[in-house]
Parts: structure tokens; sequence; C-alpha cells
């Protein structure tokens, strides 16, 4: 992909990648190649990848290559599609399940990780809110205390005046 100058070539190629997103997502060197394309590919191609995985954003985030993918998604999605895998993550109005089993798994709380560090003020304080309800449970797992680490380092930031609004980090500061 990277080499390919003919351009007959590389649309073959990207058709044929096209066509096996899922598995090469979860393949051991498969990811690398659609990690590339989300983050060098054309913005159809991101796209296309991403709506293939919507649906199964959970299960993938719980999967040691598949989670990778699942970050370059959330990095170089588009806003619109980036709330299409945090709507996913956060389940229904009511349910937690998605992101609590996200933030106890060894690869999936990356993941829950990559959606804080790129969403919007909006969705990090609602996840934030969300978070808050398991934030002493998470401290007792061995992949929940990442959570509670980027939890912190988030509320750190902000005394510093590094990211984020005075008015959102002290929401943050209130959540914890």
């Amino acid at each position: 992909l990277e080499h390919c100058d003919d351009e007959s070539t590389q649309n073959a190629m990207m058709e044929e990648i096209m066509q096996c997103v899922v598995p090469l997502t979860q393949d051991q060197y498969g990811n690398y190649v659609i990690q590339h394309v989300l983050q060098h590919g054309k913005p159809e191609e991101r796209t296309s990848i991403i709506k293939q995985l919507a649906g199964q954003i959970v299960k993938m985030s719980q999967q040691k290559f598949a989670s990778n993918v699942v970050e370059k998604c959330l990095s170089f999605g588009s806003p619109e599609e980036r709330q299409i895998l945090i709507n996913e993550m956060l389940g229904t109005t009511d349910e937690n399940e998605p992101l609590q089993a996200m933030m106890k798994d060894q690869f999936a709380n990356y993941v829950v990780q990559k959606v804080l560090e790129t969403c919007d003020d909006h969705n990090r304080e609602l996840i934030l809110s969300r978070i808050k309800v398991h934030l002493n449970a998470l401290k007792r797992y061995t992949y929940g205390k990442h959570i509670v680490a980027r939890v912190e380092k988030l509320i750190a930031a902000g005394e510093k005046g590094v990211s984020g609004s005075r008015r959102s980090l002290a929401e943050i500061e209130w959540l914890v």
C-alpha cells in the first residue's frame, strides 16, 4: 500500500482489503493493514471500515488485535463516525453493561481510554458520569485501575489548564 505506484493495482488491493475487513481486523498481521488504511486511506475507505465494524465494537474491543483497530477508528474517524462507536459502547440510556465490561477488560480498557482522549466535552462528561458509578469497583480490577488512572490524569491536566474547559473539568472533579 505504501509503495504501490500503480493506481489500478492499488484499487484492486483496496477492493480485496475492503471485502475482508472483519477477519483482517482480528488477525495478528492483518490488523496492521486495516490500521494503515484508517490512518492513511481515503475518507470513503475509512467510512467503509467503520461501517463494517459497527455493531461489533464492544466484541472487537475485547480482542487483542482488533482493539488496536477500534482505537484507530476513534482517532481517525469523523466526529459522526466516532459518535456511532461511542453510542455503541454506551449502550441504551439505562444500560451500562457494554461500557462496564469494557472498563474491566484487558484490551477494551484501552479503547475506553482512547474514547476519553478523542471525544468531545459532552461525551466525555457523559462517559465520566457512567464511570463514576463504578469507580470504587474499578479500583479492584487490574484493568479497571487503568481507567481510574486516566480519569485522574484528566483531572490533573485540567488543574494545570492543559485540556478542556474549566467548567467541564470542575464537573469531572465533582464526578470523582
